[in-house]
This record gives C-alpha cells, sequence and structure tokens, in this order.
C-alpha cells in the first residue's frame, strides 16, 4: 500500500504537470501576451504575465496555433478604413519553456489589407501548407502560402456581394465572413457570413491552395453565422453552427459527394436540422441587445459565450452549456457565469477540466475548472486583468486566449 508520504508527493507532482500549461491571450490594444498558469491545488491556481509584446499588429484579434509545429499564427484587425494602418499576418515559434521571456519568437510577418478577424492553416500534404484570413467589412477571404515572410503576398482574394441588407440591417449591411476553417477531411472549407446568412463551402485544391466556390448553405434569416465546428455524433458527422446575431446554434446534418459512376456532385454539403437559443428552449431568436461569440464541444457538452447578457449581474455574462445526443442533437442544460463581460473568446485545456474565458470588455482572462461528468463549469480558479480595458460599446479588450500544451 502506498503511503500517505508518497500519495502526496503523487499529487504535487500531478500538480506541477499541470502548472506547466501555458497560455496565449492577445489585447485590442496592441499586446500579445504568453501566460504562465500554476496550481496550488484543483480549485487555486495563480496566473501570471511572463512576455507582453507589441509586434502582433495594431489591434491583434485572433491567434492559430499549430501544435505539431508550435507555430501560432497572428491575425491582425488594423485596416486603413479606420485609420489604424494596414493591417498584419505574423508568424511565431513558441518555445518549450515558457517561463522564458524568448519563448515567443517572431519568424515572418507582413503587411495585409486589413480587417482580418480570424486565421486558419489549410491544404497541402501536411494540412498546413497554406493559411486563409476572414476580413469582416470588406466582405472578403483570403489566401496566403506558407511560410510568411516579409515578401508574402496575397494568393488569392475572394469578395462577397449580396443584393440587400439582411433582416438586421444594423448588423447584416453586406457580407461579412467572420471566420473559415477546414472540414474533417481537409479537402473543404467552411466560412461562416454573418452578414449574408449564409455558410460558404469551398473545395481546396491541396497543390495550389486555390480554392472553388460550392453552393452556400442558407441558415435561418437573422441568424448571423459566425463560427462553427464538425463533431461526430454516432457514425453521422454534424456540422454546429454558432449564430452571433440570433443568439443560437444551428445543427446541421452533413453529406459528402456522391462518387459513384455517372455522378457529377463533388461539393460537401449542409441541412438544417435543429436551431436552439443559447438561453433555452423557450426563449425566442433575436435578441437584439446580445451577441454570442465562440463556440467549443468537449466530450458530449457544447459550449458558446453570451455577450452583453449580463445574466450574473455587472459585468458578468455567460456561457450556454448544451448536451450532445447520440443522434447530434441539442439539448439546453444552463446558463454558467462566464466571469467578465464581453466574452468573445474562450478555450478548453485538452483534457478538458479548465477553460479559459476572455472577457473583452472587462479585459481579464478566468481560468475556470470544469467538471468532466457533468459538464458544469465552476468554480473560478484565478483571474488575470490584461489591461488597457475595453470600452462600452467599443468592443475593444481582450480579443483571443488559447491553451498550449
Amino acid at each position: 500500500m502506498a503511503s500517505v508520504k508518497s500519495v502526496a508527493l503523487l499529487s504535487l507532482s500531478l500538480l506541477s504537470q499541470a502548472s506547466a500549461v501555458k497560455l496565449l491571450a492577445l489585447n485590442f490594444a496592441g499586446q500579445f501576451y504568453s501566460l504562465d498558469l500554476a496550481f496550488q491545488s484543483s480549485t487555486k491556481a495563480s496566473l501570471k504575465v511572463v512576455q507582453n509584446i507589441t509586434a502582433c499588429g495594431v489591434t491583434p484579434t485572433w491567434l492559430h496555433l499549430d501544435e505539431e509545429t508550435r507555430t501560432v499564427y497572428c491575425i491582425d484587425e488594423s485596416w486603413l478604413n479606420e485609420g489604424l494602418g494596414s493591417g498584419n499576418l505574423s508568424q511565431w515559434s513558441v518555445g518549450p519553456d515558457f517561463s522564458k521571456k524568448d519563448a515567443l519568437t517572431l519568424t515572418g510577418s507582413t503587411d495585409t489589407e486589413g480587417n482580418s478577424v480570424h486565421g486558419f492553416t489549410y491544404g497541402g500534404p501536411d494540412g498546413r501548407s497554406f493559411i486563409i484570413t476572414s476580413e469582416y467589412s470588406p466582405s472578403t477571404i483570403t489566401t496566403y502560402k506558407l511560410p510568411i515572410t516579409s515578401s508574402t503576398k496575397a494568393l488569392q482574394k475572394i469578395e462577397f456581394t449580396m443584393a440587400a441588407p439582411g433582416p438586421r440591417p444594423d448588423r447584416q449591411d453586406r457580407p461579412h465572413p467572420h471566420s473559415a476553417f477546414t472540414d474533417p477531411t481537409g479537402d473543404f472549407l467552411i466560412v461562416p457570413d454573418l452578414g449574408a446568412d449564409l455558410t460558404r463551402i469551398f473545395k481546396i485544391n491541396q497543390k495550389t491552395g486555390e480554392l472553388t466556390a460550392c453552393p452556400a448553405i442558407a441558415s435561418l434569416p437573422g441568424d448571423g453565422p459566425r463560427h462553427g465546428l464538425f463533431r461526430k455524433a454516432g457514425r453521422a458527422l454534424k456540422y454546429y453552427s454558432l449564430n452571433e446575431v440570433s443568439s443560437s446554434v444551428g445543427v446541421y446534418d452533413v453529406t459528402y459527394p456522391d462518387h459513384s459512376y455517372g455522378s457529377n456532385e463533388s461539393c460537401l454539403s449542409l441541412k438544417l436540422t435543429q436551431t436552439l437559443s443559447n438561453y433555452g428552449p423557450n426563449v425566442p431568436l433575436g435578441n437584439v441587445t446580445v451577441k454570442s461569440a465562440e463556440i467549443r464541444t468537449v466530450g458530449n457538452f457544447l459550449y458558446a459565450s453570451n455577450r452583453n447578457d449580463t445574466t450574473f449581474g455587472f459585468e458578468q455574462d455567460s456561457i450556454a452549456i448544451f448536451k450532445i445526443g447520440t443522434d447530434g442533437k441539442l439539448q439546453f442544460q444552463e446558463l454558467t457565469n462566464a466571469h467578465g463581460y464581453y466574452p468573445r473568446s474562450f478555450s478548453f485545456n485538452e483534457a478538458g477540466t479548465y477553460a479559459a474565458i476572455a472577457g473583452q470588455t472587462t479585459a481579464n482572462i478566468a481560468i475556470v475548472k470544469r467538471d468532466a461528468k457533468t459538464g458544469k463549469l465552476g468554480p473560478l480558479v484565478t483571474n488575470l486583468v490584461l489591461p488597457p480595458r475595453g470600452t462600452y460599446g467599443g468592443e475593444d479588450g481582450v480579443s483571443n486566449v488559447i491553451w498550449v500544451e
């Protein structure tokens, strides 16, 4: 039988391993942070800044991590039309020791036309030969060949148009692509378009990185799809759309091309089967004061962040929790405290035992414990403010947070 001393040493060892987990975060004021998370127990920890870098653009908005190569791409939302200067796309090497102040090393950077809100790698023999960015107000998606250098130029730019504003003209005045990412096969790119109420689909030429448009999939009018993800449900594959304008999640069946003899079908297709409010099954869609932001799945649970609902008090917005059924459909569970205002970004560690929630306006990173069995979030483990705070209605402050494990 193990001694009390050996059990205690094992516990300390496990906590030490957990404390090796680091995070990266951005603030729209121009800061790029590496963060050290040290656990004193499973419900108590400290979070501190190791690096604070200002070489990631004027208004950095999104981080995309290539875990295999430990390369992180920083996407800058700066835009000449807003008087902020050109945008920037930068590439960073992530070192093994985050306790050192040079753990993040810039390996490539180039100017862009700007207003990019998202980035994702795709294509080639390794699935990481190119990167695509989504430009919100220019209504474009742009691709680049990797690696990024000072001479890197756009490979392909696709601009979207629409005949008239959508049901929410304040938000849907024009197409607004908000993200772009691959399906599980890596053969298709998915582009949620908040302004046009469309999920756009593109077929990838793996050699050249060129994108060819497939038929777009319409969401419910006024949904405003922003982000999305794929997940297996039994033998079927489902696609979940986070709809910012209607503050809801749409569930889609996924159909792949039929390559049987004589078939001309060549595109992935989606069919909407369920739409559920992030505030429960009896809440109507389209509350004009709230705005959903991101979506994640862990185990049999799906999570969506809600901004500006103050469900838990002053500057305390919410995360919606859904249970995923064996058929892939969602069942609303509850709202839980996001421990910040305007939670634009959140993510989970690999084990699914902790969530990092970035309150945009409150400019804070909240680390919250997760119960793997029930899917519930809480209690709050630690909280760190990364100044400056955002301004009310300005949608500035902390823009993104990810784990590095």
